[in-house]
Parts: C-alpha cells; sequence; structure tokens
C-alpha cells in the first residue's frame, strides 16, 4: 500500500469518524466471508458502517478527531455509525450469534467504552421505537376523551330512550 492510499483511507475514516456516534472495535479472527457479509448486511440496515482497517491507519484517524484512550492491536473490524444505539445494536445482535466475534471497546459520544457500555446501550430502545412511544403517549389523552365522550353518548340515549 503506497503513501497516498494510506493518507486517502486516513482522511476517509476521519471524516467518518468525526461525524459517528459510535465507533465498535470487535475481534473477528476465525470468521469466514459469509458471516462477514452478514454482519455488512445487519449493519447497512441499520445506517451502520463496517471495516476491516489497519491498526495504525484506524489509530491515526481516531486522533484526528480527538477519540483517545483505546489500544488497538490484534486483529480488528471497525463498526461506526450516527447513532450510537443501533451501532451498539448491531455488534451486539451478531455477537450473539457468532461466538467467534467479540466487542473489545468502542468510543461511544466521544468516550472510551468497554464492552458492558456497548451492550448496555444495545438494551436501549432505537431511535423509531422511541418515536412510537412518543406518539402513543401524546394520543393517549385524546383516545380518552373520545371514548369518554362515546360513553356519555350512550349513556344519554339510554336515558332518551327510557
Amino acid at each position: 500500500m503506497t503513501k497516498t492510499q494510506k493518507a486517502e483511507i486516513i482522511e476517509v475514516l476521519t471524516s467518518e469518524f468525526k461525524d459517528a456516534g459510535a465507533v465498535v472495535l470487535c475481534d473477528y479472527k476465525g470468521l469466514g466471508v459469509s458471516d462477514l457479509e452478514e454482519l455488512r448486511s445487519m449493519a447497512r440496515a441499520k445506517d451502520t458502517k463496517v471495516q476491516v482497517v489497519k491498526n495504525t491507519l484506524a489509530t491515526i484517524a481516531l486522533k484526528n478527531v480527538d477519540l483517545e484512550g483505546i489500544v488497538i492491536k490484534d486483529t480488528n473490524i471497525f463498526v461506526w455509525g450516527e447513532d450510537s444505539v443501533a451501532t451498539s445494536k448491531v455488534v451486539s445482535e451478531f455477537a450473539k450469534k457468532n461466538e467467534l466475534f467479540v466487542i473489545k471497546s468502542a468510543y461511544i459520544d466521544r468516550e472510551a467504552a468497554d464492552t458492558a457500555k456497548v451492550e448496555a446501550f444495545a438494551k436501549l430502545p432505537g431511535r423509531d421505537e422511541l418515536l412510537g412511544m412518543l406518539a402513543a403517549t401524546w394520543m393517549a389523552p385524546v383516545a380518552n376523551f373520545t371514548i369518554g365522550l362515546e360513553a356519555l353518548r350512550a349513556k344519554k340515549e339510554e336515558e332518551s330512550a327510557a
């Protein structure tokens, strides 16, 4: 790999990591191509990116966006996305399916995090679920008011019929 290619990779990763809500480092040693393709398709579905990067290039890109505090060594695959909950869900779900895939560490909301924090974020409801809960909460008073009006109408009809 030439210096120009390395510089391009660092530049792309720096711009990607700058906007990322979470960057998760995982060990993928022993996984087959089909397993990695499954991870990539899961990630695509949640607007998350997956890439195997040389440790030195990734370290430089992370330093460029002031993400430090994690030692990067051995084989790593990087998973990142703007939504930290969605990114955590992708790696957590895939780790449950594949015992060879191990979550090592992460940067969540620009802070170094361990595996336990990634798992905790994976258990949180996603953006769409939260929006659904919010809509249901907003609709509850209207629904209750409508139910009350219907009960009042039925009672008045009974009284007038009697």
